[in-house]
Parts: structure tokens; sequence; C-alpha cells
């Protein structure tokens, strides 16, 4: 027993200090097997941060316990911890899913369709067409101008339609893009971030990214009750910590 007690001490002792020293770890971040060029590679304990290459290759300083956040625009935000086997892996591979392509503005048409089979005022138009083309066979003496108007139509009945087509031409339905981050921003202030989150504010902009791939974070950030904003984001604080 006396043996294996210091024994056990050095062991618990030799693993406090690895789980202390700071590592330099290597990896590659690649999407759908293509590597990924200018990912922000961010130590969330150190704040230290690097850069991919060309290739998606990176190096940063770590210890075990750290989160290492990776970020790129236009793809989903994603963490780890670092491990053990992280500090042994010589080179490691990180895989960033592209969010989806979004329209900043949607139009939707709607136009009006003429019926030609059923619609009366088109009815009324031929009728007229056709009485005028009758008027016009009637003898005429063609040495006196009598100032009447070959196929003349009801004009009347003519701009009644006209009118209504214009009416009933297209309205458009615009549907912007919500800037997620901006409506956030405007509702709470950066003490809400540092002080009620105990976020650094390198973070911020971060946790935000973090929270828009949540599916209802456009639903949340449009709610005029600001209440029901804050309660979303510390909910995802808790979620982001654990990154």
């Amino acid at each position: 027993m006396k043996v294996k007690l210091p024994f056990l001490l050095f062991f618990l002792a030799f693993n406090f200090c690895f789980s202390q020293t700071e590592k330099v770890i290597f990896g590659k971040v690649v999407s759908s097997g293509i590597s990924l060029q200018n990912v922000h590679v961010i130590n969330k304990n150190t704040e230290k941060s690097s850069i991919t290459n060309y290739n998606g290759d990176f190096t940063i300083n770590a210890k075990i316990g750290d989160s290492i956040i990776f970020y790129k625009k236009d793809y989903f935000l994603l963490g780890i911890r670092v491990t053990v086997n992280t500090l042994n892996n010589n080179a490691f591979s990180i895989a960033l899913i592209k969010k989806a392509e979004e329209l900043e503005e949607v139009i939707i048409a709607k136009t009006s369709n003429i019926n030609l089979k059923f619609d009366t005022n088109y009815e009324n138009i031929k009728r007229d067409e056709i009485t005028a083309d009758r008027a016009e066979r009637r003898l005429k003496n063609p040495g006196v101008a009598d100032l009447s108007i070959d196929k003349g139509l009801n004009l009347l009945r003519i701009g009644k339609t006209l009118f209504g087509l214009l009416a009933k031409e297209k309205t458009a339905v615009k549907t912007t893009e919500i800037d997620f981050k901006e409506n956030v921003k405007n509702s709470c202030d950066e003490k809400f971030f540092t002080k009620t989150l105990k976020l650094n504010s390198f973070e911020i902009d971060l946790f935000l990214q973090f929270c828009e791939t949540d599916p209802n974070a456009n639903t949340v950030a449009v709610n005029e009750n600001v209440l029901t904003l804050m309660d979303f984001l510390v909910k995802k604080n808790v979620e982001f910590k654990k990154l």
C-alpha cells in the first residue's frame, strides 16, 4: 500500500501537469471534401486565434479542456472541446457545413389571366366588332362624308375594361431577409452580453452566429417582446458555454 500511494500521487500530478500544458494542435478544415481557406480558428479560453491557409490547414496552441471555435461566413459555427486524443493526434480534420443560400428579396407577382371563353368584357368587345362590321356593309354615298368611324367600338366599354385590367395588373409582395444579429443588437445592449451572459467582447459575434443556427432564431428576433428574445439568448448561452 505504501508503494502504491506514492505512485498514485505521481500519476495524478503528471496528469494534472499534462492537462495544464499547452501544445500546438495541427488540423485541417474541410467542407464536402473540399479544403476551406480563411476559416477563423479561435481558442475561446485563451482568446488566441489563427486562420486556415489555402489548403485548409491550421495550427493553434491549446490544452486539455479548451474550447476551439471554427467560424467562416456562410457556414454553420462549430466548436470542439480539446481532449487527450486531440493533443496526441498529429493532424485531425474538422468538417463545416455550409448554410443554405437565402434570397435577399423574394417577389411574388400576381398577374390577372383573361379567360377568353368566360370573360364577359371580351365577349362585349367582340360583339361591338361584329356590330361595326355589319354597319360597314351598309350602302354609302362615296361622294358624301358622313364623319362616321369605320369599325367603331364602344369606347366607354373599352375604357372600363382597360381600367379593370390595370387595377388588377400585378401586385408584388416583398419579403426581405431578416438580419438576426442586427435585430438582436438593436434590442439588447452590450452590457446584457458581457454582464448577464458573461461573454467576452470578442465572443459576442460568435455567440450570435451560434444562435442563428437555431430554426427559431428569426422568429424570435422579430418578436416585439424583448423578454422573449432575452429568454431565448439565455438558453442558447447555456449551450454555447458547453462548446
